[in-house]
């Protein structure tokens, strides 16, 4: 006979992922956690909320990766303000079919994510849903410094991003791909696929950058570089020109783009779920943030455009300096553009 989960194993599971941890006077088991932030830090509070078949397809995501990535992209938020994530509350509605070990699965993978991060699961709810899986994950984080926030970008600055961009939505492309093409290697795969799947949030990255000075604004890559940077050009109220020759695509990304005759600068500029940093800095900071941030992290810190003032608008260049249109990356309520 199937063990279908109920109500009460969600608990059990729930509370089995919790673990004893500095600042938490109440975990789970009453009406609320009870926390006690470090003395003069700032708090950081985010939430996403994920559904099935908008943000993620049970056809090739298991109930791990989706623990996995509910966390994830809450955790990307606290990097994206220079901050350490804390304390995460986990709501999970389910189909009243599903079985014991999907619900333990999705749990261990929220919890893999919240070691790997030093996040402490203080909580959530669970509920019956009429169809498909929906998590909702609230996120805690503090910050020791002032964090860095979307609206104080100057014109001037240079506009620079962390890693590679493009990964997950190649990734999501292959596995959206029918059939599947043969002339991919088993590497490449599993790059593309992994970051969709399970990304990796840069908070070491963002905290060195909130400490190290000179950087003036930053978001995390969620929407994808089109939408995101225009998210900082409207909160700063200026303009903004990316080099598009200079945005730097893994070679796994183009790697993908040839076998499935896609366009590998398209996922990078307007895929999202990368999940890397955007960020914009004084001039005379960037090489040493560049140089900084290598020796701290290992990651690659790329400039691909400048601030500009606001009547110029956002601009997209190609190598001969002309202006390219670039789609808009993720945006809900857009038909047919469901990001899973």
């Amino acid at each position: 006979m199937t063990d279908l989960a109920t109500e009460r194993r969600l608990i059990e599971i729930i509370r089995r992922a919790a673990r004893p941890a500095p600042g938490v006077r109440v975990g789970i088991g009453d009406d609320c956690a009870v926390l006690e932030p470090d003395v003069g830090s700032l708090l950081l509070a985010t939430t996403d909320l994920l559904i099935e078949d908008v943000h993620f397809r049970r056809r090739w995501a298991t109930p791990t990766d989706i623990g996995w990535k509910s966390l994830a992209v809450n955790v990307s938020d606290i990097a994206a303000m220079g901050g350490r994530p804390r304390w995460a509350l986990i709501a999970l509605a389910c189909p009243e079919a599903v079985r014991v070990d999907e619900a333990e699965a999705f749990y261990a993978g929220v919890q893999a994510l919240a070691t790997e991060y030093d996040v402490v699961i203080v909580g959530g709810d669970t509920s019956a849903s009429p169809r498909g899986w929906i998590v909702n994950v609230t996120l805690l984080g503090d910050a020791a410094q002032a964090p860095l926030v979307r609206s104080t970008a100057g014109v001037g600055d240079v506009i620079a991003v962390t890693g590679s961009l493009g990964r997950a939505a190649a990734g999501l492309a292959l596995l959206e791909a029918t059939p599947p093409p043969t002339d991919i290697g088993a590497d490449a795969r599993a790059d593309v696929t992994t970051a969709h799947l399970r990304p990796r949030p840069r908070t070491r990255e963002g905290r060195w950058l909130a400490a190290a000075g000179g950087v003036t604004s930053m978001i995390d890559l969620s929407d994808g570089l089109a939408t995101d940077l225009g998210h900082v050009c409207e909160e700063s109220g200026i303009g903004a020109r990316v080099e598009l020759e200079r945005v730097p695509v893994a070679s796994t990304v183009d790697a993908v783009a040839r076998a499935l005759d896609r366009d590998a600068l398209a996922w990078a500029t307007s895929g999202g779920e990368d999940y890397e940093l955007l960020l914009t800095c004084k001039p005379a900071a960037f090489e040493r943030l560049a140089e900084g941030l290598a020796r701290a992290t290992g990651t690659r810190l790329s400039a691909v455009g400048e601030m500009t003032a606001a009547a110029e608008g956002v601009r997209y260049l190609d190598a001969g300096g002309r202006v390219v249109p670039i789609r808009p990356g993720f945006e809900h309520f857009v038909t047919g553009r469901a990001r899973a």
